[in-house]
């Protein structure tokens, strides 16, 4: 799942890397360097978008207070299933490179 949020002041390096550290163990990666906002991508276990999308914003927000950062308004939720994310993207011309 992808959640991201918009805040008052560009996000600096170091508290993009305390966030990317703390969603690691949820075998996530984080974003936002220089940005209004921080996001994160993480792996949740749930039964259905719906309950992937509660369960992802209960973890993001222990991650973001794990990392100390400002609990900025999330902006932007989605939930893709394995089975989509394997899919390729068809936007991409070439997705074996």
């Amino acid at each position: 799942m992808s959640i991201r949020t918009r805040g008052d002041r560009p996000i600096p390096h170091d508290e993009v890397l305390r966030l990317a550290d703390a969603v690691a163990v949820h075998r996530g990666v984080a974003s936002g360097i220089g940005t209004p906002g921080y996001g994160a991508q993480i792996v949740v276990t749930a039964d259905g978008e719906q309950d992937a999308v509660r369960r992802g914003r209960e973890v993001f927000a222990d991650v973001v207070e794990r990392a100390g950062l400002p609990a900025f308004p999330v902006v932007g939720v989605e939930a893709v299933s394995e089975e989509d994310d394997a899919l390729p993207d068809p936007a991409d011309p070439d997705p074996l490179r």
